[in-house]
């Protein structure tokens, strides 16, 4: 299993859904991972509509009320601007072992499946593909084009993760929360980190 104190990349971007970024982030900083945040201005904008957080609109403060918000411990959080070139995430030599882009927007999808890297986002997506380390892109959007599968199909030969945000309803959710939680655990999976956000199929819930 992988260190949990090794640093993992978090991108929230304008998709809806923002909840499972959040909720994410929350589950990474109780994990005691270190999260290396960034936060599209679109996505600031959905989770002013979708939540009931005030989030500050810059990224110095934002690192300030989301580490007191989900516990976290000093310099186990940063968030970065859209336009912080000098983060290190912008270099392939951060370590960083894997990049988590929750909820990630069809826009983002097709500037990370065609190397646009226009902002911090794109660039930190492009860094991971090219230093071939683990990349999972939530994608919340339905129906989706041909033009969206086609650029699925082109980040998934790269060896990205494709998660639809698509929960489950074999353990029986109870609230908005246990779909939320339903999502996470998978991708909390796939990052290779313990959890018991759900039951696990065909076993006893303990």
């Amino acid at each position: 299993m992988q260190n949990q104190k090794s640093s993992i990349i978090l991108a929230i971007t304008g998709a809806s859904g923002t909840q499972y970024g959040l909720r994410l982030l929350d589950c990474l900083l109780s994990a005691g991972v270190d999260v290396h945040l960034m936060i599209s201005t679109a996505a600031q904008v959905v989770i002013a509509t979708e939540t009931d957080i005030s989030l500050p609109g810059r990224p110095d403060e934002q690192q300030v009320f989301l580490a007191e918000r989900y516990g976290a411990t000093p310099k186990q959080l940063s968030v970065y601007g859209r336009d912080q070139w000098t983060s290190t995430v912008a270099s392939g030599s951060n370590t960083a072992r894997a990049m988590v882009v929750c909820p990630c927007s069809s826009a983002t999808l097709s500037a990370v499946a065609n190397g646009a890297s226009s902002d911090l986002i794109e660039r930190a997506a492009d860094v991971a593909l090219k230093e071939r380390r683990q990349l999972i892109l939530v994608h919340r959007e339905m129906p989706v084009s041909a033009i969206h599968l086609e650029n699925m199909l082109k980040l998934s030969r790269l060896g990205v993760t494709i998660m639809p945000a698509s929960p489950g309803f074999y353990h029986l959710p109870q609230s908005v929360e246990d779909l939320i939680d339903f999502v996470v655990a998978r991708i909390l999976d796939h990052l290779n980190l313990p959890h018991t956000l759900i039951p696990r199929w065909g076993v006893e819930a303990q």
